[in-house]
This record gives C-alpha cells, sequence and structure tokens, in this order.
C-alpha cells in the first residue's frame, strides 16, 4: 500500500500525551543501522531469513514469554528492518488492572501471524483523554518492549557480528480500528513482493 511505503526511513517521535503502558494496538518498526542488511534477503517476493535473521525472528515470538501481557499479531523479518503488529492486552492475571479511562469499543477476528504466541481476537480501545502512564512502571510500556528485543537480539547476534546494531529509535502507529488493522496487516503480509518498488538509501 502506497500509504505506508517508506515508513521505515521516516524519523518517529512519540504521540505527545498518549500512554504507552496502556492497553493498545501498535505497529512498529525496528530498523538496522545504516540500513544494513544482516537479516537476509528478498528472491522471488519471498524473504529468506539468514542466521541473523532467525534470532530475530525467534526474539520476536519469544516476546510474550518475556511480557505475558503482550499478543503478537502479523509481522515480518525484512532484510534490514522488523514490521510487526503489538498488542499490549494487560488485565488483572496478567500485570494490572487497566485504568477506567479506556474501554472496548470492537472485538473482531485477527489476523493470524506464524507464531505460536498468536491470538485470535482483536480488542480495540479508545482513550477518552490523554494521560501520562499513571498505571504501572516503565517496564510495562511499548518502549520497554521494544528496547528488550532490542537487547536480545543484539545480544546474540554480536556473538557472530560483534559490530551489529540497531537505530536509535523506533517507529509506531496506534491502530484505532479494525480496518487500519487490515490495512497494515497487508502491508506487512506484502513487504517481500513491494522490495523492488521502494527507494532505498
Amino acid at each position: 500500500m502506497t500509504k505506508f511505503k517508506g515508513i521505515y526511513r521516516i524519523e518517529s517521535c512519540r504521540r505527545p500525551g498518549w500512554d504507552y503502558g496502556a492497553n493498545a494496538i501498535y505497529f512498529v518498526t525496528i530498523c538496522i543501522k545504516n540500513k544494513i542488511k544482516y537479516f537476509g534477503e528478498i528472491r522471488s517476493n519471498v524473504m529468506g531469513l539468514s542466521n541473523q535473521g532467525m534470532i530475530a525472528n525467534k526474539c520476536w515470538l519469544e516476546i510474550p514469554d518475556h511480557f505475558p501481557f503482550v499478543k503478537l499479531h502479523t509481522h515480518i523479518i525484512m532484510p534490514d528492518h522488523v514490521h510487526g503488529i503489538i498488542e499490549i492486552a494487560k488485565n488483572e492475571s496478567n500485570v494490572i488492572k487497566p485504568p477506567a479511562e479506556t474501554q472496548n469499543i470492537a472485538s473482531l477476528r485477527g489476523t493470524q501471524t506464524n507464531n505460536h504466541h498468536s491470538q485470535n481476537s482483536v480488542n480495540f480501545t479508545i482513550r477518552t483523554k490523554f494521560h501520562k502512564n499513571k498505571f504501572g512502571p516503565q517496564s510495562q510500556n511499548l518502549g520497554s518492549i521494544i528496547r528488550g528485543y532490542k537487547v536480545g537480539v543484539t545480544k546474540n547476534i554480536r556473538k557472530e557480528i560483534p559490530e551489529f546494531s540497531w537505530q536509535k529509535n523506533y517507529h509506531d502507529i496506534i491502530i484505532k480500528d479494525e480496518q487500519a488493522f487490515v490495512n497494515i496487516s497487508k502491508y506487512i503480509k506484502n513487504n517481500p513482493r513491494n522490495w523492488k518498488n521502494k527507494t532505498h538509501p
């Protein structure tokens, strides 16, 4: 989809006032420093993972092992970046009760992913007002999830490639409704097919 092309080349900033520890669904993109294609290559519109790409994929699938309140949806490892949909779904059993300002507005059958942590239901949330995170430590927000993932990948890859490094930041889009979820899921799945149509630095 044209509207998403090149998104991993755009500098991202967090949305002012948004509580990144609250229940919500995010489209995230994490890039390798200097766009070095450590994770593999695309042949005939299919992504072939290198050893480093397999490490990146394994660590992604293990995110819910470290953050029980996370549900993973569609994702893909690309040559120089990772795309994925992460849902923060906190409740009394996995971390803490969500704030009163958060309410469900829709529920649907989610896009299946290729990992054993996949969930079929997706709960979209809307906040009645923006506010700072009031219900839990910073170790329970989107930033900590991405940091944990980056650390795990880096630690394992540097055993083979000492110079491996990520870009300092990451990119996120807050997914607010079913149509956005479907569109972004399709974009992620079609990323290898659209690779040749992108302009790379």
